[in-house]
């Protein structure tokens, strides 16, 4: 079992950075894609990018390309979201999510959530314009 803490999210202005930061334990970090979604108020869910498994290969939505970075340190079994250039359609709550398998290589499972078993609470990002 995989448990998924976040933490990083707060109320920054139009143009301001955050780093998200999400801290796993229990399971095989190594072995998993993780991914960041977001959901604001009165909307679903939705895709913001994902690492594979062994950190080499990145996926991102179109509206954060270019301003979102993700990473992860195995070591540490941590994964992070730096977000750059932050815009007010930015503010909603970010989950992190770990795969509920191992060693996934389809992009499909990175970028779909059906793919991933374990999620956290949630962080709250709120951008100011």
């Amino acid at each position: 079992q995989v448990q998924l803490v976040e933490s990083g999210g707060g109320l920054v202005q139009a143009g301001g950075s955050l780093r998200l930061s999400c801290a796993a334990s229990g399971g095989t970090f190594r072995s998993r894609g993780m991914g960041w979604f977001r959901q604001a108020p009165g909307k679903e869910r939705e895709f913001v990018a994902a690492i594979s498994w062994g950190g080499t290969t990145t996926y991102y939505a179109d509206s954060v390309k270019g301003r979102f970075t993700i990473s992860r340190d195995n070591a540490k079994n941590t994964v992070y979201l730096q977000m750059n250039s932050l815009k007010p359609e930015d503010t909603a709550d970010y989950y992190c999510a770990a795969h509920n398998g191992d060693y996934y290589s389809r992009t499909y499972y990175y970028t779909n959530s059906e793919r991933y078993g374990y999620w956290g609470q949630g962080t709250q990002v709120t951008v100011s314009s």
